[in-house]
């Protein structure tokens, strides 16, 4: 675990004090920003989904599937 020593606005600190309880404040940050920056390039996952999506057979054959199962019926409501 690191450390890392931020400047803010005096107002936004004051507003993050009022509103995240002491003790939750580092799972708070680390929250957003999990959520604001972009997936790491290193992740194993993140590139294979990377490659599938750049896999111009695979996309083919999905939009051959999509289209042969959108009138099925499965996912009418009457």
């Amino acid at each position: 675990m690191a450390q890392l020593l931020l400047h803010l606005p005096d107002e936004l600190v004051a507003r993050l004090k009022r509103t995240v309880p002491p003790r939750e404040r580092s799972r708070f940050v680390e929250r957003l920003l999990e959520q604001a920056l972009p997936p790491d390039q290193d992740d194993p996952l993140y590139r294979l989904a990377l490659e599938v999506e750049r896999d111009t057979a695979l996309a083919a054959e999905m939009a051959e599937w999509e289209e042969a199962t959108l009138g099925d019926g499965l996912g009418a409501r009457p």
